[in-house]
């Protein structure tokens, strides 16, 4: 794999980030980091995306601003986008996350583009709940998900707007 890659400990536990050869943001994924390469190259994306987690996980970042390189499928990326458009402290059904990208009867097709999402954190998938409210999968686990999604409950209850 060329890029770069770096572990970041987090209170959900490690994350490795990568980034490719122009210095855009790739991937955040959860995982032990033993097998992830050591810090390499594109420190300025690497070196930012890990500060901005940092405040996001301290509740003072509400929207990540990062060089991002998403790649995947036409429809993947279509939902990716739609996720990025969900308002912090907010969740959406995976119905109407399809809906959004204009297939209404796609939401397990959604579910699957959710689970492949390479930039976990950054493209909340953690928001996404199902059809009654209540928490689905997460790639980095149920629990983590309700750590996520706490995080931003209590940012927003401290900072309205």
């Amino acid at each position: 794999m060329t890029g770069a890659h770096r572990a970041l400990e987090t209170p959900l536990g490690p994350l490795v980030l990568s980034a490719d050869a122009s210095g855009r943001l790739t991937g955040v994924s959860f995982g032990p980091t033993s097998n992830a390469p050591g810090s390499s190259g594109a420190g300025g994306v690497l070196d930012d995306a890990a500060a901005q987690l940092g405040e996001y996980f301290d509740g003072r970042r509400r929207a990540f601003t990062l060089p991002l390189a998403i790649g995947g499928t036409s429809f993947q990326r279509q939902v990716w986008e739609q996720l990025r458009r969900v308002r912090y402290g907010t969740t959406v059904s995976y119905a109407e996350l399809a809906r959004r990208v204009g297939r209404a009867g796609a939401a397990r097709a959604v579910g699957h583009a959710n689970a492949r999402n390479p930039l976990a954190i950054i493209v909340p998938c953690h928001r996404v709940v199902g059809a009654s409210g209540g928490l689905t999968g997460y790639g980095g686990g149920l629990e983590a998900k309700r750590f996520l999604l706490g995080i931003e409950a209590g940012a927003a209850s401290r900072h309205p707007g």
